[in-house]
C-alpha cells in the first residue's frame, strides 16, 4: 500500500464504552427503546439477531417519519443511520464475535492495526455486502468484463448515463491520444475510454479507496502504462493537456446528513465553479469536455438550477456543443421507497467546448 494513502474504513470503537447486551430471547422493542434513548446495544448471540433489531428499528422510524416525499425519505434515512450506528458487534482477530456470522475479508485488509474493537452492525452489513461485490464482481452493460469494486468506492447501480456516453464514444472523431477521467471511482468510464482506443488516461479521485482499488484492479488486468492514477481533489496533480475530459459529478446538492460514500452523490456550491475553472486550463483549444448529469435535483425539488447551465450562462469559459437526454428506467418493483419522480427524470450528456 502506498505510504501516502490511508484507506477509508468504518470508524472502529476502541475505547471502553457502556453497552446494553442483547440476545434474540429478549424483547426487540426494548432494544429499539435503548437505541432511541441514546444507549449502545451490543448483539451477543447471532448475526441474525442484529437483523431482527434493525428491522424493528426501521418500523419505528417509518412510524415516526411517515413523509414519503424525496426530502422526507432523505430525512428518515438520516434518523435511521444515526440510531442504527448505536447497534454494535464485537470484532476480534478479524472475525465478528457472534454465531453464524459471514466471513468478511475487509477486516484483515482495513484493520491490520487492531486485534479487537466494536463496530456498528449496519457498518458490518455494509462491509459484508461490499465483500460479496468485491469477490463476485458486478456486471456493467457497457463493459466486456465484470468489475470488482474496492470497499468504499462508488460504483453505478444505474446505467442509462453510461450507455449514452458509450454511444457518444462510438461517434467520437477527435484525438484518442489521451483523456482525463475526473473522479474515477471504480473505473467504469476509464475502462470505456480504453475500450474505445484511448492511448493514455489520467484518472483522478479524492477518495483514497478508489485510487488504491483501481491500482489493484489495473495490475490484475495487466494495464500498466495506459492509465496513470492521481490521488487528490478534481484534477489533483495531473498536468496533462488533453483533447477530452470526462466527468460524472454528483447529481444532488449537498445536504447536512452526508457521510461516507454519499460524498460521491452530493456536491457543494463550489464544486462546479472550481471544476470548470480547472478544466479550462487542461483542455486543448479544440478539445471536448463531457459531463454526465441528471435533472434529479430539479424533479425532487432540491434545487431549481442546473450548475452546468449556470456555467454556460455566466462562466465565460465554455459553450454548449451537444446535449443528449435519455429517460431513466422505472424503479425496481423490489424497492420500498416511493420513487414516483423517476417518471420525470432523465440523464444528460453534456459536451462543452472552449469559447
Amino acid at each position: 500500500m502506498d505510504n501516502d494513502i490511508v484507506l477509508n474504513r468504518p470508524e472502529p470503537i476502541t475505547s471502553e464504552i457502556e453497552v446494553v447486551p442483547f440476545t434474540k430471547r429478549m424483547v426487540l422493542q426494548d432494544a429499539v427503546d435503548d437505541l432511541v434513548e441514546g444507549h449502545y446495544v451490543l448483539i451477543r448471540d447471532f448475526f441474525s439477531t442484529g437483523l431482527l433489531v434493525l428491522n424493528e428499528l426501521k418500523k419505528h422510524v417509518r412510524q415516526h417519519h411517515p413523509d414519503e416525499s424525496y426530502q422526507g425519505q432523505r430525512a428518515s434515512r438520516a434518523v435511521f443511520r444515526k440510531l442504527s450506528n448505536r447497534l454494535l458487534m464485537r470484532v476480534k482477530d478479524n472475525r465478528l464475535m457472534v454465531r453464524k456470522a459471514p466471513e468478511i475479508g475487509w477486516f484483515s485488509i482495513l484493520y491490520p492495526d487492531l486485534d479487537e474493537f466494536l463496530i456498528p452492525f449496519a457498518q458490518a452489513q455494509g462491509l459484508n455486502s461490499a465483500w460479496q461485490w468485491f469477490q463476485k464482481g458486478i456486471s456493467i452493460p457497457v463493459l466486456k468484463d465484470r468489475i470488482f469494486p474496492f470497499y468504499g468506492t462508488y460504483f453505478p447501480t444505474r446505467f442509462e448515463h453510461l450507455q449514452i456516453f458509450d454511444q457518444w464514444l462510438n461517434e467520437y472523431g477527435g484525438s484518442k491520444a489521451s483523456a482525463i477521467d475526473v473522479g474515477v471511482g471504480c473505473g467504469v468510464m476509464t475502462y470505456q475510454l480504453l475500450n474505445h482506443g484511448f492511448a493514455k488516461i489520467c484518472a483522478t479521485d479524492s477518495n483514497p479507496n478508489a485510487i488504491y482499488g483501481m491500482k489493484e484492479a489495473l495490475a490484475k488486468k495487466g494495464i500498466t502504462s495506459e492509465v496513470e492514477l492521481f490521488f487528490g481533489d478534481l484534477f489533483a496533480h495531473c498536468d496533462l493537456q488533453t483533447d477530452l475530459i470526462v466527468f460524472n459529478p454528483p447529481w444532488l446538492p449537498l445536504a447536512n446528513d452526508n457521510e461516507g460514500i454519499d460524498k460521491a452523490m452530493y456536491y457543494d456550491q463550489d464544486l462546479f465553479p472550481r471544476f470548470f475553472a480547472e478544466a479550462a486550463k487542461h483542455l486543448e483549444p479544440e478539445g471536448k469536455l463531457v459531463l454526465l448529469f441528471s435533472n434529479l435535483a430539479q424533479v425532487t425539488h432540491l434545487t431549481k438550477t442546473n450548475p452546468i447551465e449556470e456555467e454556460l450562462e455566466s462562466g465565460g469559459r465554455f459553450q454548449k456543443d451537444l446535449l443528449v437526454k435519455s429517460k431513466v428506467n422505472a424503479a425496481s418493483n423490489k424497492t420500498r421507497r416511493n420513487q414516483t419522480w423517476r417518471e420525470d427524470e432523465f440523464v444528460e450528456l453534456w459536451v462543452l467546448k472552449l469559447i
